[in-house]
């Protein structure tokens, strides 16, 4: 079997019972079970949700996307080996660590597979929360260019590029395209201010403005605890992006929980600590595979500029990039998950196959 083949690539297709359609993403898949299914699984199972409570099955692939577009490689590697086990391995090790700490639950309550989560159904808020503690990327392309204010926030003069900031900078934008709220743009991934959710916050899917606070707590506590974590291995947490959601426990009380990944190099930068210490950026997440696409091309201003996303579509769709590429990639991945959970990333040779396997004999999920 190749490299290639061990690939997963392709994750909605699967033979899971459902009677709604596959929502596939950029790199995720759900499949939402049937009710008689997630009952079933919640009284076998014993997870600690309402009985009725919607369940899915979320299968995470190798594809990697950047500049809003999935990329592939030459020879029909259509993924990045051991990409998905990596992100997965590593937001597992967050969110348990999360939770050891008192900090708040995930939407994941069973791990079947290194590729498997079975989640329960969340009422998201509206908002990707990211937490800065370096400027860099867009916001020190933003910076150098005279702006000083970021998400209603004041930015002191004279700050130099991929400095540490003076503190820990919450900067948020919407999650999907909001409308009717005013003073935010009804586009996806706008920045948004703390007092656009103040005034708006049911429209954010906050259930209280008291949660604002709550999940600003969880925010930064979930940024110090990977922060300090990463620290220990030599690693620096530059920033990273929270998703939240609502959902209800066994007795019927609405909890806010984390969501998503949290953690991963897909949702965050995190740089190796001695090459920073020389002055030197060493990237350990997908920043790196941004700045090889950035130099693989000879004309970087399509990845960059929004309104050429018709030639960029085509430039991933018509380019099969170097097998090198995505194997230095894979390196990147693999190796700052086998540091952050302290184990070895075991590559499967035919995931799919295992996943079915597994959720037809353990779960009676597949016919």
């Amino acid at each position: 079997m190749s490299l290639a083949d061990k690939v997963l690539a392709v994750n909605n297709d699967l033979p899971i019972r459902t009677d709604q359609p596959v929502h596939s993403g950029k790199v995720r898949s759900v499949y939402w079970l049937t009710e008689a299914d997630s009952k079933r699984l919640i009284r076998e199972k014993g997870y600690d949700v309402a009985s009725d409570a919607p369940l899915a099955i979320m299968v995470i692939s190798d594809r990697i996307s950047a500049f809003d577009c999935i990329w592939h490689g030459e020879g029909g590697m259509n993924g990045v080996p051991g990409k998905g086990a990596a992100l997965n391995a590593i937001s597992n090790h967050w969110f348990k660590l999360f939770k050891e700490q008192g900090l708040a639950d995930s939407h994941i309550l069973d791990i079947p597979h290194p590729f498997v989560w079975i989640v329960q159904k969340a009422k998201p808020v509206m908002i990707e929360a990211i937490c800065r503690q370096y400027i860099t990327g867009s916001m020190w392309r933003a910076y150098e260019k005279g702006e000083r204010e970021f998400c209603g926030i004041q930015i002191a003069e004279g700050l130099q590029k991929d400095q540490k900031l003076p503190e820990l900078l919450i900067t948020p934008s919407t999650k999907g395209i909001l409308e009717g709220i005013p003073g935010v743009a009804a586009v996806d991934d706008v920045n948004i201010t703390r007092q656009n959710i103040e005034d708006n916050f049911a429209a954010f899917n906050f259930s209280k403005a008291d949660d604002i606070d709550y999940y600003e707590k969880l925010l930064k506590e979930g940024f110090d605890v990977i922060s300090n974590e990463l620290a220990k291995i030599g690693q620096i947490f530059v920033d990273t992006k929270f998703e939240f959601g609502y959902v209800n426990d066994k007795a019927g009380n609405e909890k806010l929980i984390y969501m998503d990944e949290v953690g991963t190099p897909d949702s965050s930068r995190i740089w190796d600590g001695a090459a920073y210490q020389k002055g030197k950026i060493v990237e350990n997440s997908k920043e790196d595979f941004r700045q090889l696409l950035l130099n693989h091309f000879p004309d970087p201003d399509i990845l960059l500029n929004k309104g050429r996303m018709v030639e960029r579509s085509a430039l991933a769709r018509d380019n099969a990039l170097p097998v090198s590429v995505l194997m230095k990639i894979s390196e990147t991945y693999i190796g700052i998950a086998e540091k952050v959970i302290g184990a070895k990333i075991k590559l499967s040779d035919n995931p799919k196959a295992e996943i079915v396997a597994i959720l037809r004999k353990d779960y009676g999920l597949i016919d």
